[in-house]
């Protein structure tokens, strides 16, 4: 029988452990994945982990009942975003409750649906699955989502094909089908150095680089107008934005070098890489044969280091359905964050995002989630657990 108020103190006490364990990107998240694979272990899991290739980090996969199809997969990442600069009035790591919250950093982004899950643990192991229940959680999401990458490969084999892929994103537990996908990139610039005065004997990588960003912001302007469109999203279209650009030496100096970070974030339906092979031909046809031809030595790379795969919405499938009536709801939404689903969905697997916390607390001060949503979270797990033993 489902005790609420056992529930969700588990469910509070596992996050204050997880809050505690300090995963920014930079730094390792072993000593959070050795207290995860142990509890789940100790509660009957077949357990998972897989380090990283390169890294000390890994990822874990545990399952609960047979390995059938027609399972449910819990996803979620392990990593949060940095503290650093930022004004915090609570402990950064270390929950603090307060008014029905709980602040801490990665509370809402997104330690409290792994909370949720883990504090399932048992109710799962001791239930009569006739379908699998999966937790496969990750690290570095949030820097480029290279560990679901290093993961794939492994739930591509032992998987056996799941009804549906959860991912725990900030959602409020509505139901998320889609988002964009998104492409980030470092384009470097070799110029050639020449005193200003002299501006022939030279090419100014930085001048060069502004004109690439102003093709970049031209595609805005065209896709702005032109589309293609998906009003479902805010905004309709894709979006640019040029980060950090770094390049020259002193203001007498014709600059050799400058690079500069570039993403954009594309409809679920249109051809991300046609952009990059747009911007790319602008480069090679354009660009480079004239900084070439006055010195060979002038070049231009750019280099892609992050692919977020879009998800993809499947309207009035089996897995947006069965989604739909796990969180109770009558609709579906799109988000407009990215997440680690289209990776899920490019292995076939129906794949939405659905998880306790509002998006909007993520990534800053003072980050929090309610203790009603991470309830709301747990009656979910009470029907994935139901949904697997019939």
């Amino acid at each position: 029988m489902y005790d609420k108020q056992a529930q969700t103190a588990d469910i509070l006490k596992i996050l204050e452990a997880l809050v505690a364990f300090d995963t920014t990107s930079f730094k390792s998240n072993l000593d959070l994945i050795d207290f995860v694979a142990a509890k789940l272990e100790k509660a009957g899991a077949n357990v998972h982990v897989l380090k990283a290739k390169d890294q000390p980090k890994a990822n874990m996969v545990a399952t609960f009942g047979p390995n059938v199809p027609g399972g449910v997969v819990l996803s979620g990442h392990t990593d949060v975003v940095p503290v650093e600069g930022q004004e915090w009035t609570c402990p950064a790591f270390e929950m603090t409750e307060k008014d029905g919250k709980l602040f801490g950093r990665g509370t809402a982004d997104m330690k409290g649906f792994l909370a949720v899950a883990l504090a399932h643990a048992d109710d799962f192991a001791n239930a009569s699955l006739k379908k699998p229940i999966h937790l496969a959680f990750s690290f570095d999401e949030e820097v480029g989502c290279t560990g679901i990458q290093e993961m794939l490969p492994f739930l591509s084999d032992y998987v056996a094909a799941p009804r549906l892929v959860v991912i725990g994103e900030p959602t409020s537990m509505q139901v998320a089908t889609a988002h964009k996908g998104q492409y980030v990139a470092k384009t470097r610039i070799v110029g050639r150095e020449a005193h200003s005065s002299r501006p022939d004997d030279g090419v100014n990588a930085v001048v060069v680089a502004a004109e690439l960003i102003r093709y970049i912001d031209d595609m805005a302007s065209h896709v702005r107008q032109a589309g293609p469109f998906d009003e479902s999203f805010e905004p309709p279209h894709t979006t640019f934005n040029i980060g950090p650009i770094s390049g020259g030496s002193a203001f007498n100096i014709i600059s050799n070098k400058c690079e500069f970070d570039w993403e954009f974030r594309f409809l679920p339906d249109q051809d991300g890489p046609a952009i990059i092979a747009a911007y790319m031909d602008h480069i090679e046809q354009k660009v480079l044969p004239t900084i070439k031809a006055k010195f060979p030595e002038c070049d231009i790379t750019n280099e892609i280091w992050a692919y977020l795969p879009p998800l993809k919405a499947d309207p009035g499938s089996d897995g947006e359905s069965f989604a739909m009536s796990l969180a109770q709801k009558n609709e579906s939404t799109v988000v407009a964050f990215g997440t680690e689903a289209g990776h899920f969905q490019g292995l076939s697997f129906p794949t939405v995002v659905c998880g306790p916390g509002d998006i909007a607390q993520a990534h800053k001060p003072d980050e929090f989630i309610e203790i009603s949503d991470l309830e709301a979270c747990s009656r979910f797990m009470v029907r994935v657990r139901e949904a697997m033993c019939q």
